[in-house]
């Protein structure tokens, strides 16, 4: 077990260990996240004054408002040190100063901090089996521009060249005021090694161990984006930070993100960090079986829940597939037009979806699962209402409450959105090393 002590100098904690706010405070986030290696920081001052310096933002993050005054208290450093790394935060656009508040005190009035959405942006994109979305965003999570485009092919080197190419388009446009670009994270459709880049398996797409890292990397870097970290993710790990940082406050935790499209899979949140497992592939929920010797899966297995709730799967039932792939645009009209049989192919999707968070309700335990997607948002309430109704009846059984179940903020877009949160998530939190793996420090070192 890590010991505590270890943590003395930690976010909200100056060096010389003056106040024991932060200690208390992050006293029960560290024990959440004992899997967690975190980096010497001895005698690593310009270390330390990043530490803090997150920490206030992850404080104005949790409670937009809060003076300097409130930000020395709760974190545990002197106003003094507050005020200093305030105003270097100022400066660089993370933070902006609101009207001070009216107390009816006596003396000058608290002014209220808060994160600025103008002045640094991320980007975040998700590379789909026939499609790539790209979007801009702020700090705050305001989604400031998309672009989404069909595959022109599906060979790695020329996804790699499109998806380059998008994202150096939003980048120039999202920075060309003046803004700085944070960092990137892109969403793979598969078990991802975050470190190296390498995208193990994506059946879907018809990849096996494919080197997007090396790859985007090059194109990145001939495209003058060479000094930005870039950070490589399941899609559906992506999206779960997306709610994680972008959603309402307190966070619903345990939390499970569920992307329904042509792939299913999960991301899990525990303890306000993302779980991912011994080797990174935990949450491949489309790839359990519902099914004993059920239908064939792209994975080769017999069965898997994403063969029978996987959009493509959907399509053909609905007879909306043919030689060119899914006809998305029939689908949704028809899904306008009250279309019965669409609505039932969506419907008997829905009820296995319905089986799986049953399953994921009883192995993870979440206070929410959250639904998102492009199957969600073709599927509407045929889909949704099909799978609450399973679950209720489960519960009802059982004689417990479900999960709160909802769709994601950001919808289709949740994974892409989800990228730039990660980006935010992994600077944010710098204490915490497996955070800290954007594919060109893992470069260098191999």
């Amino acid at each position: 077990m890590l010991s505590l002590a270890r943590f003395r100098t930690y976010p909200g904690i100056h060096a010389s260990g003056a106040g024991g706010h932060g200690l208390a405070r992050y006293r029960s986030a560290v024990e959440s996240s004992l899997l967690m290696a975190i980096p010497p920081v001895t005698g690593d001052q310009r270390f330390m004054k990043h530490i803090n310096r997150m920490a206030l933002l992850r404080l104005l993050r949790h409670e937009p408002g809060l003076s300097r005054a409130d930000l020395s208290h709760r974190s545990g450093l002197t106003r003094s040190t507050v005020g200093l790394l305030t105003r270097e935060l100022i400066d660089e656009g993370w933070i902006v100063e609101a009207s001070a508040n009216i107390t009816g005190a006596p003396g000058r009035r608290p002014t209220p901090l808060g994160l600025d959405g103008r002045r640094i942006v991320l980007i975040g994109a998700e590379l789909g089996p026939d499609a790539i979305c790209v979007v801009s965003t702020s700090i705050r999570g305001e989604v400031l521009e998309t672009r989404v485009a069909a595959l022109h092919s599906t060979e790695a080197g020329a996804v790699c060249h499109q998806l380059a190419e998008v994202v150096t388009e939003l980048s120039t446009r999202a920075t060309r005021g003046g803004a700085t670009l944070l960092g990137i994270g892109v969403g793979l459709p598969g078990v991802v090694d975050k470190r190296s880049g390498l995208l193990e398996l994506a059946p879907n797409i018809g990849w096996r161990h494919v080197e997007v890292g090396p790859r985007l990397g090059a194109e990145l870097a001939a495209a003058g984006l060479s000094g930005v970290p870039v950070y490589f993710h399941n899609e559906a790990d992506l999206a779960a930070v997306g709610e994680l940082e972008f959603g309402v406050r307190p966070v619903d935790d345990p939390l499970v993100y569920v992307s329904c499209g042509v792939g299913v899979g999960a991301g899990i949140v525990l303890g306000e960090a993302l779980f991912t497992g011994a080797t990174g592939s935990a949450g491949e929920v489309g790839h359990t079986t519902l099914v004993i010797d059920g239908r064939p899966c792209a994975c080769g297995r017999l069965g898997c829940a994403e063969a029978y709730i996987g959009l493509r799967s959907i399509a053909a039932a609905a007879d909306a597939l043919g030689h060119e792939g899914i006809d998305r645009t029939l689908l949704r009209d028809r899904m306008a037009a009250r279309h019965a049989p669409t609505r039932a192919a969506f419907a008997h999707a829905g009820r296995y979806l319905g089986v799986m968070l049953q399953n994921v309700w009883t192995t993870f335990n979440p206070m929410a699962v959250v639904l998102g997607g492009e199957t969600v948002s073709l599927g509407g309430e045929a889909f949704l209402d099909a799978a609450t109704e399973v679950l209720d009846r489960v519960s009802e059984r059982a004689g417990m409450p479900p999960p709160r179940v909802r769709r994601a903020r950001h919808a289709d877009r949740a994974a892409a959105v989800g990228g730039a949160a990660y980006a935010l998530h992994a600077t944010l939190n710098p204490h915490l090393n497996t955070l800290q793996t954007p594919y060109e420090a893992a470069a260098r070192g191999r």
